[in-house]
């Protein structure tokens, strides 16, 4: 199969063509290689590839034979590295498959890759010390998002129909929004994180993927989510599968728009009006659209000291852990000034106070909770602003603390991180673009607990009435001979 042909499908596509003969996977692993080739030494989403060992039965699963990224980071294939965007773990090798990473073979999934993470995941923006900025295909010269910005740029590229992603403060969305993707993070619990860890960032870290179409991202979260034995918690199963969601009429919609952050910020003009839009599109589809005032539960400066606590204590711990297993030190020749800034701090956070932080959790969670007494769905923009210029979040890092980076981060992406908190759904989707420059400006829809069905069943009717799918970056695949 061409380079061409390959970027057309989407990942349900490719694998209906496995499944009917038309095509093999070791075809499209060859195409995806290509694609590769041809874009990443623009982008530079993709740290390392090879030749996948899976070969899955045609037509065995809904994605069976369809090529695949795993993000540098939360998830371990026996016999690859894992290395987290870090000098400190550079090297580490997973000696066998995380429970996830079994899900997605026992999916059909070819995996011959793994995407660029920002050191430790901690940042909102992708550009590792150890391999480089990742360049946004619709400008190069602007940030992918972070923390899964590899995996956003290589499914926006064209190299994979769909990749691994993960979502501790918006890491998923927030890519997703950058790069024109659909992206949706689970409800807490809905994507067993075993066997090693029960649960990342005390249950603010979920796993998930970023696709071009919505149908894909509903197909892979059928066949991953669901508990391990040993999880501490887990979400309820859905009364259907989700790809049966996706047609599925969602009903007339109550809907709140909040516009203005918890944190007092406003978007951009541009996203503004993308906003507006989106509202305009929503009343046409028949929903019941309103300005909503949502109460956080805390006032902003303790959501982010709790934030704060929560995300540098857990860090802390995992750095002393990988200093300890390969002997390295810690300091500037091992971490980037955010995350070493991110360690000291946490090694100071005690334990009341981070008892204190999970209470906070507790009542953010209770307090968005109550929203949906009224409502059905809470929509805002994904991002404040269009994607920022690379090296823009790195300004003057050196000189924050743990504390400063992560009210930093906030300030970048005020949105996303209260549905972390909270452990509730919420997706974003590449509805609008920004009309001077053609970046793409994603919009948040955020449900209750455990109704990611009624998501996907919105996302479905979206897609239906506003399609992107047209759109693609300057930098696509299916341009560009390999070289």
């Amino acid at each position: 199969m061409r380079v061409a042909e390959y970027v057309t499908y989407d990942a349900t596509g490719l694998a209906q063509l496995v499944a009917a003969g038309e095509v093999t996977p070791a075809e499209l692993e060859a195409a995806a290689h290509e694609a590769a080739q041809a874009v990443n030494p623009r982008i530079n989403a993709i740290v390392e590839t090879w030749q996948a060992d899976d070969r899955p039965d045609p037509g065995s699963t809904p994605l069976a034979g369809v090529p695949f990224l795993v993000k540098d980071i939360g998830v371990s294939m026996a016999g690859r590295r894992m290395e987290l965007g870090s000098r400190l773990a550079a090297g580490n090798i997973a000696d066998a498959d995380s429970s996830l990473m079994l899900r997605f073979r026992r999916a059909g999934l070819v995996t011959f890759g793994r995407t660029a993470t920002p050191e430790m995941a901690y940042s909102i923006t992708t550009e590792p010390a150890p391999y480089g900025a990742v360049r946004n295909p619709w400008d190069p010269e602007r940030s992918a998002g972070g923390s899964s910005g590899g995996a956003g740029a290589a499914v926006a590229a064209g190299v994979v129909p769909m990749a691994h992603a993960t979502d501790a403060a918006g890491s998923l969305r927030i890519p997703a929004s950058c790069n024109g993707l659909f992206g949706l993070k689970p409800t807490r619990g809905r994507v067993s994180m075993g066997p090693d860890v029960d649960e990342i960032f005390n249950g603010l870290g979920v796993h998930g993927s970023l696709s071009r179409t919505v149908r894909d991202s509903a197909a892979l979260l059928d066949r991953i989510r669901g508990p391990e034995p040993g999880d501490p918690y887990f979400a309820q199963e859905p009364a259907r599968p989700y790809a049966q969601e996706v047609g599925r009429h969602p009903g007339s919609l109550r809907i709140g728009v909040l516009a203005r952050a918890w944190g007092g910020r406003r978007p951009t003009a541009p996203v503004a009006d993308a906003l507006a839009r989106t509202a305009r599109l929503l009343e046409s589809l028949g929903h019941q659209v309103e300005e909503a005032e949502v109460e956080l539960g805390v006032e902003w400066e303790e959501f982010v000291l709790a934030d704060a606590r929560l995300m540098t204590a857990n860090l802390t711990a995992l750095v002393d852990e990988l200093a300890a297993a390969f002997d390295r030190p810690i300091d500037t020749s091992t971490l980037e000034p955010e995350t070493l800034a991110g360690y000291h701090y946490g090694q100071r956070v005690s334990g009341a106070q981070f008892v204190a932080a999970l209470a906070m959790r507790n009542r953010v969670a209770r307090s968005l909770a109550r929203y949906y007494d009224g409502h059905d769905i809470l929509l805002t923009p994904t991002l404040p602003e269009l994607p920022m210029p690379l090296g823009a979040y790195a300004e003057g890092a050196e000189a924050l603390d743990g504390l400063g980076w992560i009210d930093r981060l906030n300030d970048r992406s005020p949105f996303t991180m209260a549905f972390n908190v909270a452990g509730t759904p919420a997706m974003s989707v590449p509805l609008m673009a920004d009309a001077g420059t053609g970046l793409p400006i994603g919009m948040q829809f955020a449900a209750g607990h455990g109704l990611e069905g009624l998501l996907f069943r919105l996302a479905g009717q979206l897609e239906q009435a506003s399609p992107w799918s047209g759109r693609t970056p300057a930098v696509w695949a299916g341009d560009h001979p390999a070289p």
